[in-house]
């Protein structure tokens, strides 16, 4: 029975060991981007909200900066990348006993 488990894990472990990769790449590229987009939005948000007195605009911009910030949506989705490199170490695991 376990044998028979083993090989129905064979390609999933392949599939998650692909997956992972194009994760990690594609989360490197993103986080650089949402780097780009929290300073932009950090910036406008301290023009807001010092120069043009515009408190709520101001604050809620600043807020978005903090969410696209490796704080916020990037460290999220490197939690799910590094959960599913943690499945595929298990099942790699599991494959070897």
């Amino acid at each position: 029975m376990r044998f028979i488990l083993k090989i129905f894990a064979a390609p999933i472990v392949l599939v998650l060991t692909i997956l992972v990769a194009v994760l990690s790449f594609l989360l490197s590229m993103a986080t650089w981007i949402l780097n780009i987009l929290a300073l932009i939005f950090f910036i406008c948000g301290i023009f807001a909200w010092a120069i043009a007195h515009e408190a709520k605009e101001g604050i809620s911009m600043i807020v978005t900066a903090f969410v696209l910030s490796p704080f916020g949506l990037p460290a999220l989705a490197d939690w799910l990348v590094d959960k599913l490199d943690t499945l595929n170490y298990n099942l790699k695991e599991f494959m070897r006993s």
